[in-house]
């Protein structure tokens, strides 16, 4: 981030919103080359904040799975059978 630049605090949806304008805008072709690159600096920012709050949120997932008749919380990688989700979800 630009030290001039406020970190970003908008919702996941509105960040979602800005950065497909940022897109949009870039694909138009309408601009200078300096504004091209100050719009995709600011595309790039955006993306790094959504993908930061998408792996904040899957962390705060939990899976309800029925345990023998009873329902227990268990991590969002975690499988019913035990075993752990491979990969990642992003």
């Amino acid at each position: 981030m630009n030290p001039k630049e406020e970190p970003i605090t908008l919702s996941f949806e509105d960040a979602m919103k800005e950065l497909e304008s940022v897109v949009s805008k870039l694909d138009s072709g309408d601009f200078s080359l300096e504004e091209s690159i100050t719009l995709f600096q600011k595309g790039v920012e955006l993306s790094k904040y959504c993908s930061s709050r998408l792996e904040e949120i899957e962390k705060r997932v939990r899976i309800l799975t029925d345990n023998n008749g009873r329902m227990e919380e268990s991590d969002f990688t975690d499988l019913p059978d035990g075993s752990k989700v491979q990969g990642s979800f992003l």
